[in-house]
């Protein structure tokens, strides 16, 4: 069989036709397309879409189709991927020396990219939508059900794990009135933070979760459990026991994924989240046990489709002002990266999981709050 052909039947699977009529149907514009991703799988079909070799009218429609039916399932694993996982069983991708990395790759790559595409609170994570029309009141109401989910009340310290630009702690110190601790890997994000959240009972740290000091009220984890790694799970929420007072709550937000891996993407891995991996219920609950009681459970995946459609918007709508700094192959990866994601989501491949966990049990129950 031709290598076209064999792209074509598995690819039909899925319902997307090569140079076909329908949104999601594919323009091949390089024959090499074919033999690229037979060898490399995703990382070849996301590198040939940089290169230009193919296009789609709606790339986000064309994954919802692709992931939705499970391909990954029907395609045999590539030479690079068996080395991955050879790799990944072998070493810790995540371990201390190498938690900067995805600072320095992904979120450093510039404050101005993240202001054009985010929404006013430079908030990097999915927006809660069921009462919202924008995203920045998507990310608010997001904001806030966190803090409601804690229960947060003035005077508290709260701890967040990866704070980002600071929405949270500025967020929640404003708000309710709460002292907040907020660590980081990226240089770039720390100095932004700093300057948004000026005269607030804020600090910001550049350091790995492993060398947090102090006990905290509270404990919040938005987006940051995904660079974490299979391999460090249970240190993870052995931390994060070991900080949180007794009567406290560990809010953790994270992507979650279909099912369980010991890998990252291949494409993903290589040019947008260095050493990231979706974790999966079974490898949350065996890091948890006898750690926390899980008090909550929520997945409001859809709710990321949108927050992504809403950053890919931002983005092409802004991107004349940011050209000059990134090129086109930068731009064709950012789409890539924006709409699978949100194709993903979408077909219910990915999730978004807020998980409220106690030490010891809240006296009474917990009131799941929505």
């Amino acid at each position: 069989m031709r290598l076209k052909d064999k792209v074509a039947q598995i690819f039909s699977l899925a319902g997307i036709t090569i140079n076909g009529n329908s949104p999601s149907d594919i323009k091949v514009h390089d024959e090499r397309f074919y033999r690229r991703i037979l060898s490399n799988g995703s990382l070849g079909l996301g590198e040939s879409y940089m290169e230009s070799w193919w296009d789609v009218p709606n790339l986000d429609q064309f994954f919802e189709k692709f992931l939705g039916a499970r391909l990954h399932r029907r395609v045999k694993p590539t030479l690079y991927l068996i080395l991955l996982v050879i790799y990944s069983t072998l070493f810790n991708q995540q371990n201390k020396k190498r938690a900067f990395i995805v600072g320095e790759k992904h979120y450093d790559i510039g404050n101005d990219l993240y202001s054009l595409m985010l929404d006013k609170r430079l908030t990097y994570t999915c927006g809660y939508w069921p009462r919202a029309s924008t995203l920045d009141e998507a990310q608010e109401h997001k904001l806030d059900l966190i803090c409601r989910k804690l229960g947060l009340k003035e005077g508290d310290h709260v701890l967040d794990i990866g704070c980002g630009w600071g929405s949270f702690a500025k967020y929640a110190a404003e708000k309710y009135r709460v002292k907040v601790t907020g660590i980081t890997i990226s240089k770039e994000q720390a100095i932004l933070a700093e300057e948004l959240c000026k005269g607030l009972p804020i600090d910001i740290q550049v350091r790995d979760y492993r060398d947090i000091e102090g006990k905290f009220d509270h404990i919040v984890s938005v987006g940051m459990f995904e660079h974490v790694g299979y391999k460090n799970y249970r240190e993870y929420m052995e931390v994060a026991e070991r900080h949180l007072k007794d009567d406290g709550l560990f809010l953790l937000h994270t992507v979650g994924g279909y099912d369980t891996t010991h890998i990252p993407d291949p494409w993903i891995d290589k040019y947008i989240f260095p050493n990231g991996m979706l974790p999966s219920i079974p490898q949350i609950g065996s890091a948890i046990e006898n750690l926390f009681v899980m008090e909550d459970w929520h997945n409001f995946g859809p709710d990321y489709d949108k927050t992504l459609m809403a950053w890919h918007k931002n983005f092409n709508n802004n991107w004349d002002k940011l050209k000059g700094k990134y090129d086109e192959r930068f731009h064709r990866m950012w789409n890539y990266y924006l709409l699978m994601f949100a194709g993903s989501f979408r077909a219910r491949y990915n999730h978004l999981w807020q998980i409220v966990l106690s030490k010891n049990g809240v006296k009474g129950g917990y009131t799941s709050v929505r």
